[in-house]
């Protein structure tokens, strides 16, 4: 009777030791689940021109420490060539946008100050354009456009404040890498770069 009720109780204390140390997963039913959506602006630099990059993204957040959703971006370079004068020889431009699954481990997230580690990875195009000031119109020639499509992916660092229970704002640095560009006389690489990056969050965290 005493081996039999030692048993049990040895049976008991493995069932505890194994709920206590039970795997846990991002999906299980009492872990919380929340969402955001939001924007950015940001630098970088393409074909070694100051270059505008700004998108938006979405997702849901799993357990405070996983986000999976959508990203996509858009980029213009070239800008300090825009100019107000007529008749002007053309300047050239390369503007395009990408996005794709976005997916992004958060490391303290409950935390007013932490960091999370975006990961971008999808499709993007590229046009190679003449530019003759604001107006198009007379001058614009859609033979002299070129286009590309190519594969990204971009990892990245983010610094990340919790403002309010609903809002945040990061800034980020991230880093594009592509597939081989080919546009006449650009190098093969000239979307690759580092992004300087402004965002802001919103949502149920």
């Amino acid at each position: 009777m005493l081996i039999i009720l030692a048993f049990v109780c040895t049976f008991a204390n493995a069932q505890d030791d194994y709920r206590n140390n039970e795997i846990q997963t991002v999906f299980a039913g009492d872990n919380s689940f929340g969402f955001y959506g939001g924007f950015s602006l940001g630098y970088t630099q393409i074909n070694g021109k100051d270059a505008l990059i700004s998108g938006g993204r979405g997702a849901l957040i799993f357990n405070h420490s996983l986000a999976l959703g959508f990203a996509g971006y858009g980029f213009v370079n070239g800008l300090e060539e825009y100019h107000l004068q007529d008749h002007q020889y053309p300047e050239y431009s390369l503007a395009g946008g990408y996005g794709g699954l976005l997916i992004e481990p958060i490391a303290g997230g409950l935390k007013p100050v932490h960091f999370s580690f975006p990961v971008v990875i999808g499709m993007g195009g590229v046009a190679l354009v003449e530019n003759y000031g604001w107006d198009y119109r007379d001058y614009h020639n859609p033979e002299s456009t070129q286009y590309d499509i190519f594969f990204v992916i971009e990892p990245g660092v983010e610094l990340e404040f919790n403002v309010a229970r609903f809002f945040r704002t990061a800034a980020a640095v991230s880093y594009r890498f592509t597939s081989d560009i080919e546009l006449n006389e650009m190098d093969q690489n000239v979307l690759k770069g580092l992004n300087f990056k402004l965002a802001f969050k919103f949502g149920k965290f």
